[in-house]
C-alpha cells in the first residue's frame, strides 16, 4: 500500500483516483470544488482534504490531473512546501513541455521527484482503468511511479527526460485531429452518396482505413451523437499547445492548424462540450 494524494477530480481524475483505492492504496483527494472531493470520499474508501497542503502531507506520491499550465503551476506551488523530501509528483495534466520542465526543476530543488505523465484513452479509458500513459522524467522516478500508475493504465512508457511525456501527447493529439477530420469527410461523403453507413464500415473497417476512431466513432457520428467525453474545448487547448510548440521547434503543422480552425467553427455552433468527433457537424449543417 502506498500513501497517495490525488489533486483534481474531473472526468478523468475522479475514476483514476478510485482505481488507486481499488488497487489497495491509501488515497486522499482534493478538488477545487470541495463537494466533488467529499462525494468521491463517500463513494470510495478514501479521504477528502480541504486544501492541497492537507492532501499531500505525508504522501509518497502526489497525482495531478487539472486543467492547463496555470493550474499545474498553482497546485504544484501549493503542494511542494507540504510534501516530504523523497516524495514524488506525477502530473497527468495535458500541459506544455515548458510547464513540465519548470515544475520538475522546482520539485527537485525541494528534494521531490517529478514525472510528467499525460494520458490518452478518454473518459471510457479512465473509467475502465485502461489509459495509455506517456511519461517524461528521470528513470528512477518513473520506476517508482509505474507500478502505482498501473492501477488505471493498460500501457505506461518512459519517453525521455522531463517534458518528453508532454511532447508525446502533442503527437497523439495531432494524429487524432487528422484522423477525425478524415473520418468526418468520409462519413459525410458516404451520406451524400446515399450509402448505408453500416455497410460502408463493414467494407472498409477491416482494411487500411481502419482506426480506433472509425471503430468507435464513425457510426455514432452518422447518428449525430457527440456525447462521448473528450470535449472540443479541451481539444482546442491541447492543439493550441502543440501549435505553439511547433513554432518553437520549427515543425510544420499546417493541417493541424486548419483543423484547429474547424474546431473553432464547432465552438461557434455551440459545440464546446461536444466530443471531438463533432467535426462532422460543420459539414452537415
Amino acid at each position: 500500500m502506498t500513501k497517495c494524494a490525488f489533486l483534481g477530480l474531473g472526468v478523468m481524475g475522479y475514476p483514476m483516483a478510485g482505481h488507486l483505492v481499488n488497487a489497495g492504496h491509501d488515497v486522499t483527494v482534493w478538488n477545487r470544488t470541495s463537494v466533488k472531493s467529499e462525494t468521491w470520499a463517500k463513494e470510495h474508501e478514501g479521504s477528502a482534504a480541504n486544501t492541497v497542503a492537507e492532501a499531500v502531507a505525508g504522501a509518497d506520491i502526489v497525482f495531478l490531473c487539472v486543467g492547463d499550465d496555470p493550474d499545474v503551476y498553482a497546485v504544484v506551488e501549493q503542494a511542494l512546501p507540504a510534501m516530504p523530501e523523497g516524495s514524488l509528483i506525477v502530473d497527468h495534466t495535458t500541459a506544455s513541455a515548458e510547464c513540465a520542465r519548470k515544475c520538475c526543476a522546482d520539485a527537485k530543488a525541494k528534494g521531490v521527484g517529478f514525472v510528467d505523465a499525460p494520458i490518452s484513452g478518454g473518459e471510457v479509458g479512465a473509467q475502465t482503468g485502461k489509459l495509455s500513459v506517456m511519461c517524461g522524467g528521470d528513470p528512477e522516478d518513473f520506476a517508482r511511479a509505474e507500478p502505482i500508475i498501473d492501477a488505471f493504465a493498460k500501457a505506461t512508457k518512459l519517453m525521455g527526460p522531463s517534458g518528453a511525456g508532454q511532447m508525446t501527447k502533442m503527437v497523439n493529439q495531432i494524429c487524432i485531429a487528422g484522423l477525425l477530420q478524415g473520418l468526418s469527410e468520409g462519413v459525410h461523403f458516404a451520406e451524400k452518396a446515399g450509402l448505408d453507413m453500416n455497410d460502408v464500415l463493414d467494407a472498409i473497417g477491416k482494411g487500411a482505413a481502419q482506426s480506433w476512431q472509425m471503430d468507435n466513432r464513425a457510426l455514432t457520428m452518422s447518428q449525430d451523437q457527440y456525447e462521448f467525453g473528450f470535449a472540443v474545448d479541451w481539444m482546442r487547448k491541447d492543439l493550441g499547445i502543440a501549435i505553439k510548440t511547433a513554432k518553437q521547434i520549427g515543425a510544420d503543422l499546417t493541417l493541424t492548424e486548419i483543423i484547429d480552425g474547424y474546431y473553432a467553427d464547432v465552438q461557434d455552433m455551440g459545440g464546446n462540450r461536444w466530443d471531438t468527433s463533432s467535426l462532422l457537424k460543420r459539414l452537415s449543417e
